[in-house]
């Protein structure tokens, strides 16, 4: 099987930058991923890309297969993701054209499978910081370096979708505190803390969630994936120079510390007790 050490969720437009770029198809317990992988080198370092929508863009967020396509990516060797997405802006100070680094997510989604541990194993881990600081870190550098405008820190949170958010809902996350809405950070991100893998997530602001700005148009998709296409260029080098560098050492990344859980033995459990139980091999 192919390997890679670093997962991106991305579109076709990250492929023309990989070097010796190979197709790869992951059997997992869960069923098929999104789409198949691409994997290939950027600065010496092995990446596989996953377009999270398919290449079509034909999976609505709610139908993602979340734990199929992270389980791919440990499978693949992949310990460290970063996972950009389109976004929507609950707060007045992040214009669209903003990039957001998140540090916290709040889940208001509905029915989304959300776990690897369904038993059983019986586990309760911490999810207070999912996203890896030392990751975001490097992102904000990043953009910083790249003249973009970026927001260090901010609460994403997710709703179900795929319809948007009525002004009273939107008003109700903007009181709340919260800076960006998205549909599909969670399951995602939290699956990755699950398997040990660290996660940073790059909102790329496309518009005011309804209600944020009054006399703003409400949002449609069309004007959001317009945005999204203009600054594909920035987020694309943002994404290629943060996997130059990342550190070699895995170990200061702070989300192995995710593995240390307890079973209903008393005995810590890993990966491979999850793929016992779950492939009954």
């Amino acid at each position: 099987m192919s390997s890679a050490e670093i997962g991106v969720f991305g579109g076709s437009g990250f492929y023309s930058f990989l070097d010796d770029a190979e197709e790869a198809v992951v059997d997992t317990p869960y069923g098929p991923t999104s789409d198949r992988f691409v994997i290939g080198d950027v600065g010496g370092k092995r990446v596989a890309f996953m377009p999270r929508h398919g290449r079509t863009h034909s999976l609505p967020p709610h139908a993602i297969p979340y734990r199929a396509n992270l389980w791919a990516m440990k499978e693949l060797g992949v310990r460290r993701v970063i996972g950009p997405c389109a976004s929507g802006s609950l707060s007045k100070e992040l214009p669209p054209g903003t990039f957001v680094v998140c540090d916290q997510f709040v889940d208001r989604t509905s029915g989304r499978v959300q776990t690897f541990y369904d038993g059983p194993i019986v586990t309760h881990l911490s999810s207070a910081e999912t996203y890896s600081p030392e990751l975001r870190r490097i992102a904000v550098d990043v953009c910083r370096e790249h003249g973009i405008e970026v927001h260090d820190g901010g609460t994403v949170v997710v709703i179900e979708g795929p319809r948007f958010s009525t002004k009273s809902e939107s008003k109700w996350f903007s009181d709340a505190g919260w800076e960006v809405i998205n549909m599909t950070q969670f399951p995602e991100a939290w699956l990755c803390r699950e398997l040990g893998m660290a996660v940073v997530n790059i909102s790329l602001i496309t518009d005011y969630d309804a209600g944020v700005h009054e006399g703003t148009e409400a949002v449609d998709a069309r004007s959001v994936l317009e945005v999204f296409a203009q600054n594909a260029e920035r987020i694309q080098k943002v994404v290629l120079d943060m996997i130059g560098r990342f550190p070699a050492d895995l170990a200061t990344l702070g989300a192995l510390d995710a593995l240390e859980f307890t079973r209903g033995d008393g005995h810590a459990a890993t990966p491979d007790d999850i793929r016992l139980f779950e492939t009954g091999l």
